[in-house]
């Protein structure tokens, strides 16, 4: 039996409730309860679709079948070879209705912050970690993302110890929530004279943005604002200007600060960042309580995991959550060689999804 043959109550149930919507949808005068519904409705057509098209196969299958044992053999002999082509179609339609069927993360379509900081490693780690910006800057223009930088420290010569960036555009958590975690960097640093290897990290921390109804509340009270004069590589108004802003979060702890615009415009860019860090600290809370173990799945989002090795002598990167070893290092750093590894994460997380739901069948 298939992974879809084992999940075909599952599915029945997607589609009697996409028929039920698509009636009450005719029926419905409530402005709310409409949207409601076409939201759903929308979310489900997808879904129902692909089943209709295995359903479709299958019964196709079926009729081929009892042609191919006809007494006609020239008619057996073509309807076996469509029944062969359709056989083959057939685990391809299956795993495309199934991977519909996985519960999705509900920020997977939200834009997001990203936090990369030097760990270890000194000046290199802080080099590694402008590499790091870099890369992300650059895949984020190949996806035609708009990518800002909303608080930067850096070493110079391209080091950065701090960088806070927002990612804005369609999907940008569902895809970056991957890159969450430790990385770590095996190179020669351009100061070391013997030419020996060393290895730094840097650490990234993706938090989606909440947007829709999500509604994060910070009242005034449990605030401090603070103003201070931009850090930077220099300039007049970097240094005289009390431009930067810096907002503490007296209950959480959390300190956010915004350097990089006007005073009026940091402020809504901190905001902006905390508002995406408490929305964060919730989904951390809510997912603990769901799962013990969510710190050994894919896309756990857990910063103090080593996720990926970058080894520039062998010309390698490797992702140790699955294993995945890829041979082609300028390419990543570049930003068009992120996909293929971003994918393959995807997809292990769609299967450990997938295995989930049948364990509760």
């Amino acid at each position: 039996m298939s992974a879809y043959d084992r999940l075909e109550r599952r599915l029945s149930q997607a589609v009697d409730r996409f028929e039920r919507i698509e009636a009450r949808l005719g029926a419905a005068s409530d402005g709310a309860e409409i949207v409601k519904l076409g939201q759903e409705h929308a979310e489900l057509k997808p879904l129902v679709e692909a089943v209709s098209a295995v359903r479709t196969v299958r019964a196709e299958m079926a009729s081929l079948e009892a042609m191919s044992k006809d007494g006609d053999r020239e008619m057996a002999a073509l309807a076996n070879d469509e029944f062969q082509a359709l056989k083959e179609s057939l685990p391809e339609l299956e795993q495309a209705a199934l991977l519909l069927l996985a519960p999705k993360d509900k920020d997977e379509s939200a834009s997001a912050i990203v936090e990369i900081r030097a760990g270890t490693g000194g000046d290199e780690a802080a080099l590694f970690a402008g590499d790091l910006l870099r890369m992300y800057q650059r895949y984020a223009g190949i996806r035609r993302w708009k990518f800002e930088i909303e608080q930067l420290s850096d070493t110079g010569l391209g080091g950065v110890k701090e960088a806070v960036v927002s990612v804005t555009g369609n999907g940008v958590f569902g895809r970056l929530k991957y890159e969450s975690g430790v990385h770590r960097v095996q190179r020669v640093p351009e100061t070391e004279g013997a030419g020996r290897v060393h290895t730094s990290a840097a650490t990234v921390a993706v938090l989606p943005q909440p947007e829709g109804e999500v509604d994060i509340v910070i009242e005034d009270k449990d605030i401090r604002i603070d103003t201070m004069r931009s850090s930077g590589a220099g300039g007049q108004h970097v240094n005289k200007t009390d431009s930067a802003v810096r907002i503490t979060h007296m209950p959480s702890g959390i300190v956010v600060v915004a350097q990089e615009k006007s005073q009026h415009q940091n402020r809504a860019n901190a905001m902006k960042v905390l508002k995406a860090k408490l929305y964060d600290a919730e989904r951390e809370r809510q997912a603990a309580e769901r799962a013990a173990e969510r710190k050994g799945q894919i896309g756990s989002g857990d910063r103090s995991e080593r996720i990926r090795t970058y080894n520039f002598p062998q010309g390698r990167v490797t992702d140790h959550r699955i294993n995945l070893t890829v041979y082609n290092l300028p390419e990543v750093m570049h930003g068009t060689g992120l996909d293929p590894v971003l994918d393959a994460l995807a997809a292990e997380e769609q299967a450990l999804k997938l295995a989930a739901l049948e364990q509760e069948e």
